[in-house]
């Protein structure tokens, strides 16, 4: 039996503006921590507050993006908040101010927190339902190649050029990526009838057990997006510090060639549960790095590096199936509203690791943050385990 088509133009177009967009994005995020540093003399809790609010302003648009993108044509929205985000890399290069640079953040937050889900809704439409799985799947994957890439070059441009330059790089990334977004042909959508404004209009109500996991599994998350390179250099790795990035998204790239076929035979759970227990051992090696250097500088250096691998199978393997959850457990006029409960459990996971990491690390150090980045995974594993899957199971609505 031949197989539903995945590959279109408007798909290639929307993987190029997701990677094009998520560059710029990842490009500067190791890169804030020693801009706040260097710039504006923070301590490491300001800096968690500071970029917190990046996550914090995506999350609360989340449920109203939801609720728009269910309402109105989609298209329209997606353009107009990728224009915006586009625009706030040029504002980053004349803040001069911390007050205006947190500022920007927060608007920075809003459309991204519109943008990214109105791009995985679009991708839903565009794609044939038999192969969902694997089309989040890629759509994820042209993230996780930006990740593969954003971060080394960021860290490399660090070290050789001014942070205006990076934030420029940012900004042309994100031009090119708007060029590609206009390119993509959104099916028009039948009039929708006006269901009276309720709470499940903006949240998912019965796919909140699920956000909840997801919400422990992203406070880990957030904190390796931010401070895995603070934490390198705290152990002595000074250099070529940017191929954690490279090694987690090589791993992250190679769980979705094959974890998005498993979510459209129906083995979600399975999928998720595999993905938890992996990244959670090998979150307990990244926490135990620091005194592995300090026994064995080369064995620490190693492990360091290695972990990035398997945590980026683990990770990459069980956020598309996330997704995909959700997504099952909600009626076909609330995609959208699905995809923006499913995100913002992870801005809100994101947004808690970005504060506790930074807190964390001034009170003790990043050793014990990560330590306890560990223990949040290994009770989400617990969680999935014994509550999740059988709610599952009795509420998917597909």
């Amino acid at each position: 039996m031949e197989r539903d088509r995945l590959i279109s133009r408007s798909y290639c177009y929307i993987l190029t503006a997701n990677f094009m967009l998520y560059f710029g994005f990842y490009l500067i995020m190791p890169v804030l921590p020693f801009y706040l540093d260097e710039v504006f003399h923070s301590g490491k809790s300001l800096i968690g507050l500071v970029l917190s609010s990046y996550t914090i302003a995506a999350l609360t648009i989340r449920p109203f993006s939801g609720y728009l993108l269910d309402t109105l044509e989609r298209k329209p929205l997606y353009i107009f908040a990728y224009f915006i985000f586009t625009a706030i890399f040029a504002g980053y290069i004349t803040a001069g101010a911390l007050l205006i640079f947190t500022l920007l953040r927060i608007a920075h937050g809003f459309s991204f927190g519109m943008v990214s889900v109105a791009g995985n809704t679009i991708v839903i439409d565009i794609t044939p339902s038999s192969r969902r799985g694997e089309a989040l799947g890629y759509y994820g994957l042209a993230n996780n190649i930006a990740m593969a890439v954003g971060p080394m070059i960021g860290l490399f441009l660090h070290d050789h050029c001014s942070f205006n330059v990076i934030f420029t790089c940012s900004l042309v990334s994100c031009i090119i990526g708007f060029a590609a977004a206009m390119l993509v042909k959104a099916p028009k959508r039948p009039p929708v009838k006006k269901a009276p404004i309720s709470l499940d209009r903006f949240i998912l109500l019965r796919a909140l057990p699920v956000g909840m996991v997801l919400l422990f599994l992203s406070i880990p998350y957030g904190m390796i997006s931010t401070y895995v390179a603070m934490y390198g250099r705290s152990i002595g790795i000074s250099s070529g510090i940017g191929l954690f990035f490279t090694f987690l998204a090589v791993g992250t790239a190679v769980s979705r060639l094959f974890s998005g076929r498993q979510v459209d035979r129906g083995r979600i759970p399975q999928v998720i549960t595999a993905g938890m227990i992996l990244a959670a051992i090998f979150y307990y090696f990244l926490a135990a790095c620091g005194r592995l250097a300090e026994w064995d500088f080369e064995t620490g250096r190693f492990i360091f590096f290695g972990t990035a691998l398997f945590l980026g199978l683990g990770f990459g393997s069980m956020f598309p199936a996330f997704n995909t959850m959700f997504i099952n457990m909600a009626a076909n006029n609330q995609r959208a509203t699905a995809t923006s409960t499913y995100l913002t459990s992870w801005d809100v996971g994101v947004g808690v690791g970005l504060v506790m990491g930074g807190h964390i690390a001034e009170i003790t150090d990043f050793q014990t943050a990560f330590f306890v980045g560990a223990v949040l995974l290994t009770l989400a594993v617990f969680c999935f385990v014994i509550w999740i899957t059988p709610y599952f199971n009795k509420h998917k609505l597909r």
